[in-house]
């Protein structure tokens, strides 16, 4: 086939628009299906961190003591719903496994091939003309209240130094007159240079108006129906608006990928990590850089349109309900670290999930027994900073291109 392949998106995220951008610049047709609206999950209400120094996994070496003992405190983020659900009891227990330094080690390695891959991709991207979206290279303020914790991160900062990554100590004295925001009782901060911020939902709505331009087709509230297959192909989809037909299918629906996966009888593990943010104006004294405020394992971001705090991990499955207690501690969280942690009127109370691996590294792989069919998911908190990254893989892999990088670690083989 030539350059022209006619090729069908299902999933309308971050990282389905990243396929789509990088699938019409190789010469594709493209065509996005959304069961929703463009952008309307996970991709919408995060804090908007291009986190490109976040190289070290969630699981890793003596997690799990610490959020047991934050959890007997009442002062952890995460919340795991009492259940039988023996899938999320199983990825609960791989996820453990997973905790080691040899993990660590190795998967640090995977994602800052793809993290680092996706920098200047996002550099080029965001240059061209009309992707508006408060975007800003400031770098993000790791803040800190208790001083042990801030000597702690010592030890993480030279770990992230072996990879380029490393962050710049701000002691107090300095960190009050750089981020005047900051309540005078935290102990200090780490900046990392070399994250940017952005707010999503601008990114979302520019990048998509942009792709429009080029002939990208979108067909919004169009829920999938199921696959249509022949041998080891698909050839089509099904939806509630219809058949469409394609020479490949790119899969990239987030947290709901392995329910859309069922009919191919292919289980992903991949569990709905719950989050939640809160959009307003900004506040008085707001913050002129986004600050990771450690203790409260949570983000506040600003932007010149705006205001977000965000953060918590619930694994609840797929109840979408608002818990005004997640909600806040986001509050309370904020509170603790800037002195004037809120701004009227909110504009938005929001949740969603993120799709969430055990091993922490994403999936880009074709589906077994499915040769033309892609599957990008699994960016847990990262989905936003890989976007760029993963739809040039996942376009290089659609014409049968060689990669730039070595995606075998973020093959499906690995849960096997």
């Amino acid at each position: 086939m030539g350059s022209n392949k006619e090729v069908i998106i299902i999933g309308g995220g971050v990282i389905g628009l990243a396929c789509a951008h990088y699938l019409i610049d190789i010469g594709a047709n493209v065509r996005i299906i959304e069961k929703n609206e463009i952008g309307s999950g996970a991709s919408h209400g995060n804090c908007g961190l291009l986190y490109f120094s976040d190289v070290i996994t969630l699981c890793s070496p003596g997690i799990v003591s610490h959020e047991i003992a934050r959890t007997l405190k009442g002062t952890s983020p995460l919340y795991i719903k009492p259940t039988l659900d023996h899938k999320l009891l199983i990825w609960l227990l791989k996820f453990a496994s997973k905790c080691n330094a040899s993990h660590m080690t190795q998967a640090a390695k995977d994602k800052y091939e793809i993290l680092n891959y996706s920098i200047s991709l996002f550099d080029t991207l965001l240059a061209m003309d009309g992707m508006s979206c408060d975007f800003e290279k400031k770098g993000i303020l790791s803040v800190f209240k208790d001083q042990k914790n801030f000597e702690k991160h010592q030890t993480i900062n030279d770990f992230l130094s072996t990879y380029n990554m490393g962050a710049r100590r701000i002691d107090k004295k300095e960190l009050l007159e750089l981020e005047p925001a900051l309540r005078n009782d935290i102990a200090g901060a780490w900046l990392h240079e070399n994250d940017w911020h952005l707010k999503p939902d601008m990114l979302l709505a520019s990048w998509r108006k942009q792709l429009s331009k080029k002939g990208l087709i979108i067909e919004e509230h169009c829920k999938l129906l199921g696959f249509e297959t022949n041998g080891n192909t698909v050839v089509g989809v099904n939806t509630i608006k219809g058949s469409f037909k394609a020479d490949a299918f790119v899969l990239a629906t987030g947290a709901w990928a392995p329910q859309t996966l069922k009919q191919l009888k292919l289980d992903l593990p991949v569990q709905p990590g719950k989050g939640y943010s809160i959009t307003m104006e900004r506040p008085g004294i707001c913050p002129t850089y986004p600050c990771s405020l450690y203790e409260k394992s949570m983000v506040a971001t600003p932007w010149k349109s705006g205001y977000r705090l965000g953060g918590t991990m619930e694994f609840s499955g797929y109840d979408d309900k608002l818990n005004p207690k997640r909600l806040s501690k986001l509050i309370s969280g904020a509170t603790a670290f800037l002195k004037d942690p809120v701004g009227h009127p909110v504009i938005e109370e929001w949740t969603s999930f993120r799709p969430m691996t055990y091993d922490d590294l994403p999936i880009i792989d074709r589906a077994p027994s499915k040769e033309n069919l892609i599957i990008a998911t699994g960016h847990g908190m990262l989905g936003l900073t890989l976007a760029t990254g993963t739809g040039k893989l996942v376009s290089d892999m659609v014409y049968g291109k060689t990669p730039e990088i070595d995606i075998a670690p973020f093959g499906i083989s690995r849960f096997r």
